[in-house]
């Protein structure tokens, strides 16, 4: 085995991508309180207590980034989008289509064309996690990616409201706002102290599932079009807010195909987007699902260059099962055909609770999953 470079900031050789599922004490704690048998100080007092003990759980699994395992929010994506101002909660008709589910009718709509991202509640969050964290550990931060807001308000079900303040030529002032927004929160969390934060981005997850093939001939050329903007568009959203964000604040992407309750909503490798996702995105690293063949090959890699990390999820969170220990390593080497075995390292395919229903596996196999990707991570990169 060779010498490799000991990370000192997140991605970690051995990471997660952030969510944890929900103990049974906090599932019903927001019960109560969405009956109102008891009130937010309540909720958030159990919240507190269960993320105590989970920033200690996962100290004790040898993880250097803690999160709050998004023990807070209901959604992975649409509690901060619902923290900026200019941004309200909306419920609609019917919910996002998975694989074979729907999600809950809930949705993320413009109130206003100014957005501001100052005073979010989740810069209080990561201050919780901060102050409680061992003094050796980084605090793991995510966010939904500036292109997931987008893509949220320019969905049919946000058309009108959307356009009440943005025409439908006005897309990329749309992102100019979304951007603004997202460069305040950047700064108030620089300010408390973070030094990295992870968008989680499914904007990509939706393009790859895009397949020419399956429309008919003379309908290509118009979707491939389609396809081709909208990678721009998010490419452009997501940089305008990293190249804005504070010196010396590091911006990480995960890129997802959906999982909500174990299910998935796309497929398809990464071919079609890592011009626009590795090549010209500025994030400085990737945790990428790569837990089935849903995901594609390692070969798109070739365009992350040498200069950045990439973090493959080889392990799946949506179901107990162990994966074969020599198989994933030999996937491992795998990937570094494309890119430098010292640029990779080893996570998850996403959260285990993305959403607060969370995926089909106990907690004990959640804990079990980690100390697989540790044990492999060490084998790998001692």
């Amino acid at each position: 085995m060779g010498e490799f470079t000991k990370r000192q900031q997140q991605p970690y050789r051995f990471d997660t991508v952030g969510s944890f599922l929900r103990p049974a004490r906090l599932k019903e704690a927001r019960k109560a309180y969405e009956a109102g048998e008891i009130d937010a100080q309540a909720l958030r007092q159990v919240e507190d207590e269960e993320i105590i003990k989970l920033i200690q759980k996962q100290e004790e699994a040898g993880l250097q980034a803690v999160s709050d395992g998004e023990f807070r929010r209901s959604w992975w994506h649409y509690d901060f989008m619902w923290g900026l101002n200019g941004i309200e909660k909306r419920f609609i008709d019917e919910g996002g289509q998975f694989h074979d589910m729907k999600t809950r009718a809930e949705t993320a709509s413009l109130t206003s064309r100014e957005l501001d991202g100052h005073k979010h509640p989740f810069v209080e969050d990561f201050k919780f996690v901060r102050d409680h964290k061992s003094a050796d550990r980084e605090v793991k931060q995510t966010v939904p990616a500036p292109a997931q807001l987008l893509q949220e308000l320019l969905k049919p079900h946000n058309q009108e409201t959307t356009q009440a303040f943005y025409g439908e030529d006005e897309h990329r002032e749309l992102a100019q706002a979304i951007a603004k927004a997202y460069i305040d929160v950047l700064e108030d969390f620089a300010a408390e102290g973070a030094k990295v934060i992870q968008f989680d981005d499914c904007t990509w997850g939706r393009l790859v599932d895009i397949h020419l093939e399956d429309y008919p001939e003379d309908e290509r050329q118009a979707k491939a079009d389609e396809k081709a903007y909208l990678a721009g568009l998010y490419r452009y959203v997501n940089n305008l807010a990293i190249d804005g964000a504070p010196e010396g604040l590091t911006i990480t992407s995960h890129v997802c195909r959906g999982n909500y309750r174990s299910h998935w909503f796309g497929q398809g490798g990464y071919d079609s987007v890592a011009d626009e996702l590795f090549a010209k995105e500025h994030a400085q690293a990737y945790y990428l699902e790569y837990d089935s063949d849903r995901a594609g090959g390692f070969e798109p890699l070739a365009k992350v260059g040498d200069d950045r990390l990439v973090v493959l999820g080889l392990i799946t969170s949506k179901t107990g099962e162990l994966e074969d220990r020599e198989a994933v390593i030999k996937r491992i080497h795998e990937a570094a055909k494309y890119i430098p075995l010292d640029n990779l390292c080893l996570s998850p395919q996403c959260g285990f609770s993305s959403t607060e229903e969370g995926n089909s596996l106990t907690e004990d196999q959640q804990w079990e999953k980690l100390a697989l990707v540790r044990s492999i991570a060490e084998e790998v990169w001692g």
